[in-house]
């Protein structure tokens, strides 16, 4: 009767044969397994391929910012530390790119003195710069009382005193890149443009540019 019994827990269930073959892990070639390998590399290499020759194809080149005109219609230093003045300058961007378009998002203005800001930011309107194109802007700065520290307002009125200013104009912003239907995330723009200005006590309107240099562009 124990044979017997000892005979049984020997003989498995078929049920449970199956669930035992379900769980087992196939076992595949190496063979396989190195076509798997090899085919996951070559597709790797070739979208590595494909990407380097868009990017040598569609390299943006950084655009190119000038100020090429400047009126001043109000310098108020007489109430420091607070300045208020009002001022425009005429600003030409070129896109150099033959294949790329660029967007330009939240873009701003102001203008600064010796590291200092004198204008608050002003939000230009969005821009898309066509390839091999350039556009003219014309931005009003200022309006606002502005507080500057005491060495600010005297070197301003030193320099009125002179006949010369020297002013930084400065945009921010974010771009994106376009070629054909593709658009790049969005990059980060400073552009600083520094200008030396004709300026005399009580002239108002448009004021002469002592030469018009490039402005820095980084991105």
């Amino acid at each position: 009767m124990a044979e017997r019994d000892e005979a049984q827990e020997h003989v498995q269930n078929p049920k449970d044969l199956k669930e035992e073959k379900k769980g087992a892990r196939p076992c595949y070639p190496k063979t396989t397994r190195r076509s798997v390998f090899a085919c996951i590399s070559i597709f790797l290499l070739i979208i590595g391929v494909v990407a380097l020759t868009l990017w040598l194809v569609y390299r943006p080149t950084h655009p190119q910012f000038r100020v090429v005109g400047a009126a001043i219609y109000e310098l108020n230093i007489s109430s420091l530390p607070l300045l208020s003045t009002r001022m425009q300058f005429t600003i030409l961007t070129r896109n150099p790119n033959r294949r790329v378009g660029i967007y330009y998002d939240r873009l701003t203005a102001f203008v600064s003195y010796r590291n200092q800001q004198i204008t608050p930011q002003v939000m230009l309107p969005p821009l898309f710069h066509e390839k091999r194109s350039t556009v003219a802007m014309s931005p009003v700065l200022g309006g606002g009382a502005v507080a500057v520290p005491l060495e600010v307002g005297n070197g301003l009125v030193t320099d009125e005193a002179i006949g010369v200013v020297g002013l930084r104009v400065v945009l921010l912003g974010r771009l994106r890149w376009k070629a054909g239907p593709v658009k790049t995330g969005r990059y980060a723009v400073i552009v600083k443009c520094d200008v030396l200005v004709g300026l005399k006590s009580g002239v108002v309107g448009q004021v002469p540019l002592l030469g018009f240099p490039a402005c820095q562009v980084d991105i």
